[in-house]
């Protein structure tokens, strides 16, 4: 095994929901989960097929009432393909298994090629032992063509040998339990049939959204076969009978096609489908292409660190990164959804994870992360019907977007412990508005794309500041303004106790990060050319007065501590404690304490105990230094220790019941205590492959928290920030890592290699870089040339452990200051 390869060397029912989810194959337009061709849905297996944009909306009676929800839509299955020998049985994997007569197994994903394998021997109930090999892909060069090759070999026995290659568009949405009593039936069959001779092809619509879906599928033989059409409402399939001999493999290829209604320069999308199969090369020479094209990627892709079971979980977390959103993404109108193409766990909304993606992607593929912005600009007037309606200027992001950005967030969700639908107040997380906000400002940070700030950042942020400065009120005794009746990132506290109305007041990340918005869209007034600033608030109708509001609520925004350490909303350190101990003993696991509290007659809303950092994410998204800029320019104190005592106060009350939690701790931990921090990471980085959050890797990856952890290791282990236009580097490797290379886009520029040891930093130009590129590490500033390099001394070159005292060097973007004491 390498670092490019995750293998499973042996079949197991149990676990392959989740080795479906991780061996999803997918290229930005389209992605299909890892399941065995030859398995339809049940408790062990289920097919999987979404598209990235294709959403549809149905009705359910759920407690008493009707609900809607919007689903990203399990489209027509391509894949389908078994095979039976003379009479006997069809081949099921399950069935050879419980039978005894799997006789071996291996199934290995290749993430440098995009390629996934499965490789097994079985024997019929008559003895008849046959070796299967397939190979597939979902083409990163075409993104509407996806192929599978199966090689069967007869070890001892010959005769006839049926082959059924299917399309299934009788699909429905059910990957997800507790989603299963809601109305799932999304498509509608239309047309169907084949071409006369190896093409067969389906079409259906989606319910409500009316998208067409078509999907074609051409199946090939090496050998001589019979060939037999058969088909039905919503499936369609060829059967091909041949005569196989002792010993002689035969290879049967299948090349599908997948096109929507959506699609731009076709004519008509079942047609499309066709004529694009019709043309399709065979397996081989797919594989050649789609291989080149993966190899384009990574090499725009590159990070490396000398740790071989780290780096294979890295190459997964940027391989399933990089088919959720990919190029083929650049021409679509998508977003990015929480649990990427791979499942229909959350519905296949998106949330807020671009903050944790487009770090990552400005810096490697900047056309992308434009493009994921783009996503929330063309909402634009979805968000400001929201702010109006809700009486408010400006622009309020929901905190679950689908097609049309308008609040898919449902009012009522079932706890599965205790059986009941509760109500379901995630709305009110407004702080979403400030992550698109925050996420444009700091794309023009990285990229220097003053055409984007121009058009659509710079409304963006502007839309974004006019509704919080509007939604802060005025408190005249304290001569500050309060946010009221918002959620925080923690979602295990929605509600003051006693209170019947939902909501929190002055949620202390929101608050700040609404500040810091407010002067980032001043900035943007001040850096706009004369003509389009002078156009946009014309448009915008944005006067001076308004203007005014802005600067007065970003001097007066209201911050609440307790203890010497920022108070995660008005009222926190008036809740109980939580006997951690208790329910760590009675339950062990109880990162969904929400669930175990509400099994038990209570709600974590009575104690101190967040589901996943909240206050702590400031310390996530700003530097030392922007974050003293912010509380500076309030008017609050802010001294070194603020950081390193508000971690120590939160994180023994944080049970992590979200993916992003351990990864955010991760990095704060990460400059004061190497060896927690680097527990923290590896809990992170193997979320999904050991299915830590129980049972949700199945119904979908965790995009956020993969991203994120790719990004960890760039921004914070190896340092690299972006401020004052100026590249900032302050690497500290842990103990475990004893090289990292990444190789950067900046500015346009694009080939900065970066060489991380425990003592030495090394920065090397490629000669194709157009310009000179000033960067600063430690107190040293340099400007390197195109072709030229720079290495310099690390005094620090891994964490602190327990009982150092760490370093804290300037100009970098993780935070730290607290002494061995605070700690």
């Amino acid at each position: 095994m390498t670092a490019w390869i995750l293998a499973f060397e042996s079949y197991d029912p149990a676990a392959e929901r989740l080795h479906e989810t991780l061996c999803t194959l997918g290229n930005g337009y389209f992605a299909t989960r890892g399941a065995a061709p030859e398995s339809a849905a049940g408790a062990a297996h289920y097919p999987g097929t979404y598209i990235a944009g294709c959403h549809d909306r149905l009705a359910t009676a759920v407690a008493g009432r009707v609900v809607e929800n919007e689903d990203l839509v399990n489209c027509p299955n391509w894949l389908p393909l078994s095979v039976r020998v003379e009479d006997g049985p069809w081949f099921d994997l399950d069935t050879v298994l419980a039978d005894g007569r799997l006789l071996s197994f291996r199934q290995e994903l290749d993430m440098r090629r995009g390629v996934l394998t499965r490789l097994l021997r079985f024997a019929d109930e008559a003895g008849r032992v046959t070796r299967m090999a397939q190979r597939r892909i979902v083409s990163m060069d075409d993104p509407h063509l996806a192929a599978l090759e199966t090689t069967l070999v007869p070890e001892n026995w010959s005769g006839r040998l049926r082959v059924r290659s299917a399309i299934d568009g009788r699909v429905t949405n059910c990957g997800v339990e507790r989603y299963r009593a809601l109305n799932g039936a999304h498509l509608r069959p239309g047309p169907n049939g084949d071409n006369g001779a190896d093409t067969a092809w389906l079409t259906a619509h989606t319910a409500t959204s009316g998208i067409g879906v078509a999907v074609a599928a051409r199946t090939r033989a090496d050998a001589p076969a019979e060939r037999t059409s058969l088909s039905e409402p919503g499936w369609t399939a060829h059967d091909l009978l041949i005569d196989a001999e002792e010993g002689t493999q035969v290879t049967v290829e299948k090349v599908a096609a997948v096109f929507t209604s959506r699609d731009r320069a076709i004519e008509e999308f079942s047609a499309a489908a066709r004529t694009r199969v019709a043309r399709a090369d065979g397996f081989e020479e797919l594989l050649e292409r789609h291989v080149a094209a993966w190899g384009r990627l990574w090499r725009r892709c590159q990070l490396s660190v000398d740790d071989e079971d780290v780096q294979r979980v890295l190459n997964l977390d940027m391989f399933h990164l990089l088919q959720t959103v990919s190029e083929h993404t650049v021409d679509l109108d998508v977003g990015v959804p929480a649990r990427g193409l791979h499942g229909e766990a959350y519905r296949g909304h998106v949330f807020w994870d671009e903050l944790f993606v487009l770090p990552f992607l400005s810096t490697r593929f900047p056309e992308i992360a434009r493009a994921l912005l783009l996503y929330r600009w063309r909402r634009l007037p979805e968000a400001r019907w929201a702010a109006r309606a809700a009486g408010h200027r400006g622009a309020m992001y929901p905190w679950q977007s689908g097609a049309d950005g308008s609040e898919e967030t449902q009012r009522l969700h079932l706890n599965p412990r205790s059986g009941r639908w509760l109500p379901d107040h995630s709305h009110l997380q407004r702080h979403v508005g400030l992550a698109v906000a925050h996420n444009a400002w700091r794309f023009y940070e990285v990229t220097g794309d003053a055409e984007f700030l121009a058009e659509y950042g710079a409304e963006m942020i502007l839309e974004v500041a006019r509704f919080f400065a509007d939604l802060a009120v005025y408190n005249r005794a304290l001569d500050r303004y309060d946010i009221r009746g918002v959620m925080g990132p923690d979602e295990y506290h929605d509600a003051y106790p006693g209170r019947d109305a939902p909501g929190l007041d002055n949620n202390a990340y929101t608050n700040v990060l609404a500040a810091w918005v407010l002067c980032r869209a001043l900035d943007v007034l001040r850096l706009l050319p004369e003509d389009r600033d002078a156009e946009l608030r014309e448009r915008l109708a944005l006067g001076p007065g308004e203007i005014r509001r802005i600067d007065e609520v970003s001097r007066k925004m209201r911050v609440v501590f307790h203890e010497g350490v920022l108070t995660q909303f008005e009222g926190y350190d008036r809740l109980a404690e939580l006997d951690w101990p208790l329910y760590r003993r009675r339950y062990g696991d109880i990162r969904r304490l929400d669930r175990i509290l509400d099994a038990e007659g209570d709600t974590p809303n009575r104690y101190k105990a967040s589901k996943q950092a909240d206050v702590l994410m400031l310390f996530y998204l700003f530097s030392p230094d922007e974050l003293s800029a912010v509380l500076t320019r309030l008017g609050y104190p802010y001294d070194k220790g603020l950081i390193g005592r508000t971690i120590d106060y939160y994180l023994p009350r944080t049970c992590h019941g979200s993916s992003l939690s351990s990864l955010v701790h991760a990095w704060l931990r990460a400059r004061t205590d190497g060896q927690d921090a680097w527990r923290l990471f590896t809990e992170t980085l193997r979320g999904d492959i050991d299915d830590s959050q129980q049972g949700t890797t199945p119904e979908g990856i965790h995009l956020g928290a993969m991203a994120g952890a790719v990004d960890l290791v760039q921004r914070c282990h190896a340092g690299v920030a972006t401020q004052g236009g100026r590249l900032h580097l302050a690497p500290r490797l842990p103990a475990a890592i004893g090289e990292l290379r990444l190789s950067l886009r900046y500015h346009g520029h694009w080939g900065i290699d970066i060489t991380c040891t425990q003592d030495r930093l090394h920065v090397a130009l490629h000669p194709s870089v157009a310009s000179p590129i000033e960067i600063t590490s430690g107190d040293e500033t340099v400007t390197i040339e195109p072709g030229g390099s720079w290495e310099r001394p690390l005094e620090h070159g891994r964490l602190p452990q327990p009982g150092e005292t760490p370093a804290t060097p300037s100009s970098t973007p993780l935070s730290s200051g607290p002494t061995a004491a605070h700690r």
